[in-house]
């Protein structure tokens, strides 16, 4: 029969039911009363941080709430389609408006899936964040109007467009000869009818190329000439240092109808779900894809924020396939979920060409971030 159990470190034998709480007994207690507490205290305190997560998706081609199409077409005839084409999103929790703690703000740190900001990095002062949702609400419009844009473009339609100046950039070679207002009607005496003629005109330039505008301001009509500056993404890229804004004169008219989402990322599934609802084909053939991606009007596919948690969102959503933009591929590589397969888009045709072949199950000759970023 076993006998009393003794504590060999201190002191002599004593029975267990006898023995006084050790020194070292003492302060391990304290110790772990003290985590307890620090761990309470964590619990509850509240943490000036925001938590970055995978938002809710989109599905542009189904309906919403209400059962209305969330994107539906005036002035053209539209298809049926099948699969889902989502729009993915971040959201974004912070201490002064959800129930999150210090702890919470740990458990962020350390999950994969989670990014912790000081909540003023995201938000920044009030008026900051008054001013960057005006942004951002502007944005979200002006992302719907370039999506349809380079979706009707894209299948062939012409879009007129009317673009004026509106500003100059320091160090333009344009500055004293542009003027806010000027309408630009021709670009080396070839008259410009849409946006994309713009773009095309200064591509076929270099940095220090001469270009000559014929500007329409206040009803006269004249000619500037001036060169050519490099883009600050890319000395090989000319461009004029000015701001533009083009006015459309859209043959179709697109209604959107999602309110909880704001930002210019959702872009490119917009376009892509125009085209798809504009063409008898099935494009997806019923496959499940999400993706992001702002556009431009010209069709090119720009980077956005929040790339990781948007893959997460879409694999909680049960997409199969995402599209990535080429400019966040260094995000991407090393943090694809499981069971999903990304490809990487530059422009709106590279994102196209992709959901017909993940479509047809053609996918094997699609670019994606590993084999860009090994080119690197």
């Amino acid at each position: 029969m076993m006998g009393d159990v003794t504590d060999p470190f201190d002191g002599p034998d004593v029975p267990l039911t006898e023995r006084q709480p050790s020194r070292k007994a003492n302060v391990m207690a304290a110790t772990g009363l003290l985590s307890s507490l620090l761990i309470a205290t964590l619990t509850v305190m509240p943490a000036n941080f925001a938590i970055a997560d995978a938002g809710p998706t989109f599905d542009v081609l189904s309906l919403n709430g209400d059962g209305e199409p969330i994107v539906s077409l005036d002035g053209a005839e539209s298809y049926d389609t099948t699969g889902e084409l989502r729009l993915t999103t971040v959201s974004y929790s912070r201490a002064h408006t959800s129930a999150f703690s210090l702890g919470s703000v740990v458990e962020g740190f350390l999950s994969p899936h989670r990014t912790v900001y000081p909540d003023e990095f995201v938000f920044g002062t009030p008026e900051e964040q008054e001013q960057e949702s005006q942004a951002n609400a502007q944005a979200w419009v002006y992302s719907q109007e370039s999506a349809t844009v380079a979706a009707l473009e894209q299948l062939g339609w012409t879009v007129p467009a009317t673009t004026a100046v509106a500003g100059v950039i320091e160090g333009s070679n344009a500055a004293g000869l542009l003027e806010d207002q000027d309408v630009i009607t021709a670009v080396d005496g070839n008259a410009l009818v849409t946006y994309g003629d713009l773009t095309r005109a200064l591509a076929v330039h270099d940095p220090g190329d001469d270009v000559t505008l014929t500007i329409d301001r206040a009803g006269q009509t004249q000619d500037v000439t001036f060169a050519l500056i490099a883009s600050d993404d890319d000395p090989t890229v000319a461009r004029m240092g000015i701001y533009v804004v083009p006015t459309f004169d859209l043959p179709v008219t697109v209604n959107v109808d999602i309110y909880s989402v704001s930002g210019p990322s959702g872009g490119l599934m917009f376009a892509l779900g125009i085209m798809d609802k504009l063409t008898p084909e099935d494009e997806l053939a019923g496959a499940k894809i999400a993706g992001t991606g702002t556009i431009d009007a010209d069709g090119t596919v720009g980077p956005i924020g929040g790339i990781r948690h948007k893959m997460d969102g879409a694999v909680a959503a049960g997409a199969d396939y995402f599209l990535a933009p080429l400019a966040n591929c260094d995000e991407v590589v090393g943090h694809v979920p499981e069971g999903l397969d990304v490809y990487a888009v530059d422009t709106l045709a590279d994102a196209y060409d992709a959901i017909v072949a993940i479509g047809k199950q053609q996918t094997s000759g699609l670019p994606t971030c590993s084999a860009a970023s090994s080119k690197e």
